[in-house]
């Protein structure tokens, strides 16, 4: 334990340090500030408005930039060390390679995940000093939904960093990982069904084994809960999940989806060749 949390501190350190983290904050805080200065907590939407509408709008910008955001800082992590000649150290040390990797985990994603969550907790301050009601219910849901998707995508990215032998390798499957879950979304998708005449519930049962699908879905339901903008697709979703099912299912199947990737990339490199 002792070995984790020194692990934990020197990475946090090292991250604090690091350009990215900068442009990290600089991003979330920045998000934060422009819906607040573009006046969207006074507008209304569909019975949204407030604080309630400008976590709507940040919940979706969030999901199209900390999946890939969290990707490519974290891949270089393990393949930066080896890279870097690292593990050679390492080995001479008297620390585990269980203590150092679970450290550079949780290290990184108190990292990834305060700059979001210290974001959203300033904009309910805010609000409330502004006297605007704050949706805790939502504020609390949209949380979680962030927490599982960071650990969603830093286990991905610390198996693909575990596996590959270089950070080029490892930033080129992470952008094309990246890619891939973004394009089916709706296009892929949309083009297997309409030219294959596939039966819609497949269709939707292999598109909720997409983590951002999942996260996206998630976040229109707390803005829809009826899902009216995804038609007949919300038919199949409630019919397999039910309404506070699919609730959870958005933060049980992130989660369990990055801790598998984080464990494989653990039994990767502790069988592998670290040099």
């Amino acid at each position: 334990m002792k070995q984790l949390l020194l692990t934990l501190k020197l990475d946090i350190a090292e991250s604090l340090r690091a350009r990215w983290f900068l442009i990290y904050v600089l991003v979330f805080g920045g998000i934060v500030a422009l819906l607040f200065s573009f006046g969207l907590t006074e507008s209304r939407v569909l019975g949204f408005w407030g604080l309630s509408r400008l976590l709507v709008t940040y919940i979706q910008l969030t999901m199209a930039i900390l999946p890939i955001f969290v990707l490519i800082t974290t891949v270089r992590s393990v393949a930066g060390d080896r890279e870097a000649g690292v593990f050679e150290y390492l080995l001479s040390l008297p620390i585990s390679i269980g203590a150092w990797f679970w450290g550079k985990i949780i290290g990184r994603y108190i990292v990834i995940f305060a700059p979001v969550f210290l974001a959203m907790l300033g904009a309910a301050a805010w609000g409330t000093w502004q006297e605007i009601e704050v949706p805790w219910a939502i504020f609390g849901y949209y949380t979680a939904l962030l927490a599982a998707m960071a650990l969603c995508f830093l286990g991905l990215g610390m198996f693909i960093s575990s596996v590959a032998h270089s950070t080029d390798t490892a930033q080129g499957a992470a952008f094309m990982l990246w890619l891939v879950l973004l394009l089916a979304l709706d296009l892929i998708l949309l083009g297997v069904m309409i030219q294959g005449h596939v039966d819609p519930e497949t269709i939707v049962t292999i598109a909720l084994a997409n983590p951002l699908q999942v996260f996206r879905t998630a976040a229109l339901a707390m803005f829809d809960p009826q899902l009216v903008v995804l038609g007949p697709s919300a038919y199949v979703i409630f019919d397999l999940f039910g309404e506070w099912g699919f609730k959870l299912y958005a933060l049980a199947y992130p989660t369990l989806l990055g801790i598998l990737g984080a464990l494989a990339g653990y039994f990767s490199l502790r069988r592998g060749d670290l040099l």
